[in-house]
């Protein structure tokens, strides 16, 4: 056998060591936390948004957390994904707030609560705003944290028989409606004494009742309106903002409560990043939509003026609504404390500071 000399020996011992040093820095990088983030439905826009919430998060995480994106319904149903980041199988998703499933999701989007973007930000301001505190102790209530909102804006109602500029005008209307029992209440509310009956229709089904004339009309939204092609079939479209479109990105919360604060650090910069970046991105998008909704010949869009919207404001009788939807999950969850009266005296703050400002 032939015999290594000194520096035959030396150079073998200095590339062993360099290759443990190797696969230790391997090992080193490769990510502590590997995580799921499922979105139910289509969301084109949103999408991008999500993906780069993902990417920061790697980011910012110094690759401890490997966040991978599952879009458009990959992995389930809405309610499959809530019960996967219940158990913990998908740490991350977006949902609808549904009471269903989240007994204190109806204060999400209540009717008349947020009329604007300005009103959004404020009332559901991380920590802060009076929406995502209560909205914070719901999710925790089923097991889960919230990290961020993402919004498609203001319902508005269309319809194909007239525009609708008073509650008079939904006369004999056949209108749609979905199972957020605080809008369909005030609908009905809207609509008392005029004839307009509701039929529920799940939300992918819309195009199709409208354009067979199932139903004459329905809530929606500026995006709706050009993405999900609700303008084809519609033919007119008031901007009445009686609810605010809301989702919230969420995370299972016995994930996140045994997260090192350096890494919730690192996932909250994400977070608030990403929400403020979509946030510009949906009002700049709006704008846009507005545009090409202008050039569409069969389809008018009605401005209502503030005291029109009032008018409709004062029938939907929302004092009401929030006694039989909000007050009875509200007083069990904070006992003694007159919530109800307290977030409708916040909520109409927000609205006044913000008017003011305009």
């Amino acid at each position: 056998m032939r015999r290594m000399n000194g520096k035959t020996t030396a150079l073998i011992l200095a590339m062993a060591l360099l290759g443990c040093l190797l696969v230790a820095g391997v090992a080193a990088a490769a990510p502590e936390y590997k995580w799921k983030f499922g979105v139910p439905w289509p969301r084109p826009t949103q999408n991008e948004y999500h993906k780069m919430f993902c990417d920061l998060v790697g980011k910012y995480s110094n690759g401890r957390i490997e966040m991978k994106y599952y879009p458009n319904g990959q992995l389930g149903t809405h309610d499959e994904h809530f019960h996967a980041v219940q158990e913990g199988s998908i740490q991350v998703s977006v949902f609808a707030p549904h009471v269903n499933l989240i007994p204190g999701g109806m204060l999400n989007w209540m009717p008349w609560t947020i009329e604007n973007w300005d009103e959004a930000k404020v009332a559901f301001e991380a920590g802060k705003g009076i929406l995502w505190k209560v909205m914070e102790d719901a999710y925790n209530e089923v097991g889960m944290h919230m990290l961020y909102q993402t919004s498609f804006g203001a319902y508005g109602l269309g319809n194909n028989a007239r525009p609708l500029k008073s509650p008079e005008d939904l006369k004999n209307l056949k209108m749609r409606v979905s199972a957020s029992l605080g809008l369909v209440r005030a609908l009905e509310n809207m609509g008392k004494g005029t004839g307009m009956t509701l039929q529920t229709i799940p939300w992918g089904d819309v195009y199709d009742a409208l354009s067979k004339g199932v139903v004459d009309g329905m809530w929606s939204m500026w995006p709706s309106l050009i993405e999900e092609r609700h303008a084809e079939v519609l033919k007119h479209y008031s901007d009445l903002n009686f609810c605010w479109d809301t989702n919230n990105v969420v995370v299972n919360k016995e994930i996140w409560d045994k997260l090192p604060q350096d890494l919730k650090d690192a996932v909250n910069k994400a977070a608030l990043e990403v929400e403020s970046t979509l946030y510009a991105k949906q009002q700049e998008l709006e704008k846009e939509y507005k545009k090409k909704l202008s050039e569409i010949k069969s389809f008018q869009m009605v401005e209502l003026t503030p005291e029109q919207r009032d008018v409709f404001r004062q029938k939907s009788n929302t004092p009401a609504i929030w006694d039989e939807l909000c007050k009875p999950w509200l007083e069990k969850k904070y006992p003694g404390q007159d919530m109800t009266q307290k977030i409708q005296d916040e909520l109409k703050k927000i609205h006044e500071q913000v008017s003011a400002k305009k």
